[in-house]
């Protein structure tokens, strides 16, 4: 008897495919005071360091710190779009005016801004889509710090387990093809033995491979 394939399994809920709770997330948010910063911390549902920040009405809040930031540095990189000039990195973008920073807040993220009107002001995102946006909305001047986490290198593979496991990962994984008949409809000794497109209306157990596929094969004509 074979297992359930993992498209049945992650269906099932199983602790397996769960994202493990963590503690909450610190909230950031963006005020018409100016503050200083007190210290940069890491927040583990993120992957760009905060900044601490107090304020000169005594409040502390959070920011996200920008690549080079230090302690004792003012907020003097949080400003209006109408302020910021054209052609200017920025990152933690407000979608309409004191709505908080939505747009790029992961590491090395950042829009870049187009156009100003007195009352309109064009971003292009990093998906190069551009949008048009309340010139009084703020943003921080710069790119979020942390961007090369990405570079660092897995030494051990028991730390990439665990980091898989806490974003509800499945590691390491095994390709379809290298499994028994029993265990998946794409293993056994004949290879492929099957059909790679499957209906998009078939069941969980059967969803394997390319679903709903429009075409399948090698273009003929092209290179």
């Amino acid at each position: 008897m074979g297992k359930r394939i993992i498209s049945q399994r992650r269906g099932r809920g199983s602790p397996t495919y769960r994202v493990p709770k963590r503690g909450k997330e610190m909230s950031i948010s963006y005020k018409n005071i100016d503050g200083r910063i007190v210290d940069i911390m890491d927040d583990p549902g993120r992957n760009a360091p905060l900044a601490k920040v107090r304020y000169t009405d005594g409040s502390c809040d959070y920011l996200i710190a920008p690549k080079g930031l230090k302690v004792g540095d003012t907020t003097d990189f949080v400003s209006p779009l109408s302020k910021i000039p054209v052609g200017m990195q920025v990152f933690g973008i407000e979608t309409f005016p004191n709505s908080g920073p939505k747009l790029c807040r992961t590491s090395g993220s950042f829009a870049t801004v187009v156009s100003k009107t007195k009352k309109s002001c064009v971003v292009q995102l990093p998906s190069k889509k551009k949008i048009n946006l309340n010139p009084e909305c703020r943003a921080s001047i710069g790119t979020p710090s942390g961007e090369g986490f990405r570079e660092k290198p897995w030494l051990k593979a028991g730390k990439k387990w665990i980091a898989m496991h806490r974003r509800g990962k499945l590691y390491p994984r095994t390709s379809g093809v290298a499994m028994n008949a029993v265990d998946h409809p794409f293993g056994g000794p004949t290879k492929p033995g099957k059909s790679m497109s499957v209906s998009r209306h078939a069941p969980p157990g059967a969803k394997v491979g390319s679903w709903g596929a429009r075409r399948s094969g090698r273009r003929r004509g092209k290179r």
